[in-house]
């Protein structure tokens, strides 16, 4: 099937689905994106935008030659990626993060999708895989029942885990005679707003969140919250100082008078404006009226007034090591394609550079090419082995140079070993862009 003729149908637009049906649009291949908004929402869904970040406003690190996420990053680049673009549109000042304000970051990725001639987009639920044709499912890991129960039963019980998000305050309502403005380690232009606490706050602190009643969950078990996205009241629990050694950590960190602070809760512009700000890590099942009284513990936040609070969600993904190929195709049926984070990558632009990786292959396919050779010597390649490997323990990954082929020499020194992880990857991943467009 040449490509040109062929229709690729997408379910789902969020940040993998529309970057599998803009990479594939933009090869003149006709796209049927299928969404359930505006008529149906998930639970932890608010607005009608494709592309909508649901737990923070930051795509973390853009450091290339210093975080495998920023290095993913710029592997997207290279391949073309919407998100990437969009970021771009719409970033806000966040240190060496790459933090948008959410709206507008949708707004643009929406507007691209919609006004694409390419891409036809259809308000409705997919409740069954298809039976034939090439299909990229990339419906997150809050994916509506009936599809979730058709996917059940193709491929066996899933796994799932449970996610959350962190509150968000008006800036007006901010102390901000009680913080100090100042990155960690001077990295960045004074994007976060610091409020610190001394020894008795802090210990207050910790001790009321780790003992604060927790909103119920239906089937909730503590085991089954994924690392990266912790609870911070969980975090409490474990240890009196784990906050002081997790995300209220103050190394880095000097006040006006150069002083450090004994503990330190960060805040980030959720907005291009200001008008709000998220508290950066701390992600909460709390009930909504102990949200408040904890958090209003913090000195700068004793009348914070909360835009949104934090929740948390279960989220499904697949056991893809059984299911996946490295190609994120399936296994059982070459003509099913599965991205984002319902594979077991974990994170928004893990979950975005699974998108194009997917429709990189299945553009491949459709040409009757050879499929690409995705190495773990790129993030992106590291990310598709780790979903389709053999894994007793699999969980969700998020891009680390844990993932990657060890390089061919020992480096002891991390600057050096990682700006070498990164001209090999770029080497490589470059190597992988120009082929997908040969003809």
């Amino acid at each position: 099937m040449e490509g040109k003729d062929a229709q690729v149908t997408v379910i789902g637009a969020g940040l993998a689905g529309c970057e599998a049906a803009y990479y594939l649009a933009n090869r003149g291949v006709r796209v049927l994106l299928l969404e359930g908004k505006p008529r149906k929402r998930s639970p932890a869904h608010s607005s009608d935008l494709f592309a909508e970040l649901v737990c923070s406003n930051s795509l973390k690190s853009d450091d290339v030659y210093g975080n495998a996420c920023g290095l993913l990053k710029e592997e997207m680049r290279l391949f073309g990626s919407l998100t990437m673009e969009a970021a771009a549109h719409a970033r806000v000042p966040a240190g060496g993060a790459l933090a948008v304000e959410r709206e507008a970051f949708s707004a643009y990725v929406t507007q691209k999708i919609r006004g694409h001639k390419k891409i036809a987009c259809e308000c409705r639920e997919a409740e069954t895989l298809p039976e034939e044709g090439f299909c990229i499912v990339a419906t997150g890991p809050l994916t509506f029942d009936a599809l979730a129960r058709d996917i059940s039963r193709t491929f066996g019980e899933g796994l799932h885990f449970y996610d959350a998000a962190a509150p968000i305050v008006a800036a007006e309502s901010i102390d901000f005679s009680k913080t100090f403005v100042a990155d960690r380690y001077g990295k960045g232009s004074g994007d976060y707003v610091n409020c610190p606490l001394d020894k008795e706050q802090y210990e207050a602190f910790a001790a009321a969140l780790a003992g604060a009643e927790r909103a119920l969950v239906h089937g909730f078990d503590k085991r089954e919250v994924f690392e990266g996205c912790m609870p911070a009241e969980i975090l409490a629990a474990r240890g009196k100082d784990s906050l002081r050694f997790g995300m209220m950590k103050p190394v880095g960190l000097y006040d006006e008078n150069g002083k450090r602070p004994y503990a330190v809760v960060q805040l980030r512009k959720e907005n291009a404006a200001g008008t709000a700000y998220n508290l950066v890590g701390f992600q909460t099942n709390l009930k909504f009226g102990e949200q408040a009284r904890v958090f209003r513990m913090i000195p700068a936040l004793q009348n914070a007034e909360f835009l949104r609070y934090g929740v948390m969600h279960r989220n499904t993904y697949l056991d893809s090591p059984n299911v996946l190929c490295a190609d994120y195709s399936c296994k059982k049926y070459p003509h099913l394609y599965f991205a984002g984070q319902i594979t077991g990558v974990e994170g928004y632009v893990e979950s975005a550079g699974s998108g194009i990786a997917a429709a990189m292959n299945v553009w491949q396919k459709l040409r009757g090419k050879p499929p690409l050779c995705w190495t773990d010597e790129t993030v992106s390649g590291a990310l598709a082995r780790y979903i389709s490997l053999p894994n007793a323990d699999f969980q969700p990954m998020n891009a680390n140079y844990g993932i990657l082929r060890p390089l061919a020499k020992v480096v002891r020194d991390k600057a050096e070993k990682r700006r070498l992880f990164a001209e090999r990857a770029l080497a490589r991943a470059g190597e992988l862009a120009a082929r997908a467009e040969e003809t």
